[in-house]
């Protein structure tokens, strides 16, 4: 896959800023940083030139590794290493991580593939570490806004299995493995940035 051929998210383009802002306050003092569901490699290239302290390890199902190694070659940064295939279903690295950062995937996957994620971030998350989590919730069952109905609408039409994830469950999966909230914070367009340390 050349250059001009890279995967290209303009929601990754659009949300990146914000995003940022977030990770900046709170993954000052770690390492390494694993995304789970890396896309298109976009986020990873941005965050990993803006934050050249951490080691920001891309991740995602075996498909979409072609396009994540794209943008890295391009990016040629010496925080990025390879990519890795992590898919929930199966077993995951054994590596640790003092952080893991999560974008516009819960909502993709089915809930069950959701709970199975937080039981493998238990055994991949170090003893004091940072989940970051990005994405849309529903709050008390509720859609924030009305385009978030649509857009739930337009994933379930895409498979029954998906769809916007209700915080508070999502909170009690963090609970369960021993992570607390530490913030949770309004985006553009309706998301949520999510911050849970152990």
């Amino acid at each position: 896959m050349s250059g001009s051929d890279k995967p290209y998210s303009p929601h990754c383009e659009r949300n990146r800023e914000p995003i940022l802002q977030v990770l900046r306050r709170h993954l000052t003092g770690r390492r390494r940083v694993l995304e789970i569901g890396s896309g298109t490699g976009q986020h990873a290239v941005y965050f990993a030139a803006a934050l050249p302290e951490l080691t920001w390890q891309t991740s995602d199902i075996a498909a979409n590794l072609p396009g994540i190694r794209a943008w890295l070659e391009e990016a040629r940064l010496a925080n990025l290493p390879p990519p890795l295939v992590i898919d929930v279903n199966d077993a995951v690295p054994r590596d640790t991580y003092d952080a893991v950062f999560c974008a516009n995937t819960l909502h993709i996957m089915s809930w069950r593939e959701v709970e199975l994620l937080f039981q493998r971030l238990g055994a991949l998350l170090e003893e004091r570490a940072t989940l970051v989590v990005y994405g849309p919730f529903n709050y008390g069952g509720r859609f924030t806004s009305d385009s978030n109905g649509v857009f739930d609408a337009h994933l379930k039409a895409r498979s029954p299995l998906m769809g916007i994830r209700d915080f508070e469950a999502v909170d009690a999966l963090a609970r369960g493995i021993g992570l607390t909230l530490i913030e949770d914070c309004g985006m553009p367009a309706n998301n949520r940035t999510l911050v849970w340390g152990r």
